[in-house]
């Protein structure tokens, strides 16, 4: 078993960025990953605090999200906005970038979200949250790291009749392995796995939400994917990938053995 790919979300509910390497910060969260947000009006949460994913702009109410490519220089603080082949922002954030920032997203969300959840009035104007630096707004406040195995990819896909849009950007977990049986991974959950160099502690299977019905590129809600996953696994709440902490963590690779033990 090895790390076929890694990735980080520097804007939470947008684009991933994939990473040769990540480093894995003591308690478990990724350097980089999560380190900005779009939080609605009328949250009471303060700006550099840990809040519920209902608080920000995510997949979960906002699909189109992942129609948006996201490119972020983490030394700059630069933050560049494409939908198709138009660009939205190119700005370094600073408070006239910031500014510039939620207000393309908010008359983007305004563009193509009309009539769902997203449009409520009350949630706009939208704000940036976040220093670009620490990494903070993952959907848990423990933060974790995400991790799935590809052959649960594969296997979620071929029951929806070799479904080619069911990849593994649905999940968006910071560690993908290769040369895992599918749904092996959610055998380890309370067991100890190295990667690499590191050891994690692998805490909980991940519960799933609508963010996995929105098509990876047009935004659009298409598959039922928590229906399918409550399928195959009977359960209170639909579940794919498990979440770890780490006490000391450290870097991992691209490439890197995956050996789990007790």
């Amino acid at each position: 078993m090895r790390v076929a790919a890694l990735y980080r979300y520097p804007v939470k509910g947008f684009t991933r960025e994939a990473c040769e390497f990540l480093d894995v910060l003591p308690g478990g969260r990724i350097a980089g990953d999560r380190v900005l947000g779009l939080r609605f009006h009328g949250s009471a949460t303060p700006d550099d605090a840990w809040g519920p994913k209902p608080d920000f702009a995510v997949l979960v109410n906002t699909p189109a999200l992942t129609s948006l490519q996201v490119a972020f220089d983490h030394a700059t603080r630069r933050l560049r906005i494409q939908h198709a082949d138009k660009v939205l922002l190119d700005d370094v954030l600073d408070d006239a970038g910031r500014a510039r920032f939620a207000a393309v997203i908010e008359r983007f969300i305004r563009d193509h979200e009309e009539g769902t959840g997203a449009m409520r009035t009350d949630r706009f104007p939208l704000r940036v949250v976040g220093d670009g630096r620490t990494s903070r707004y993952q959907d848990r406040e423990p933060g974790y790291v995400t991790l799935h195995g590809r052959g649960s990819v594969a296997a979620l896909a071929s029951t929806i009749a070799e479904d080619p849009l069911v990849t593994e950007k649905r999940f968006r977990s910071n560690i993908a392995v290769e040369g895992v049986d599918a749904w092996e991974e959610q055998r380890w959950v309370g067991r100890r796995l190295r990667v690499g160099e590191v050891e994690f502690e692998v805490a909980h299977p991940v519960t799933r939400c609508l963010a996995t019905h929105a098509h990876p590129s047009t935004g659009k809600r298409d598959r039922p994917i928590m229906k399918t996953l409550l399928g195959l696994f009977p359960s209170e709440r639909p579940t794919f990938a498990v979440m770890m902490t780490s006490d000391r963590g450290g870097r991992i690779s691209v490439g890197d053995t995956v050996e789990p033990h007790d």
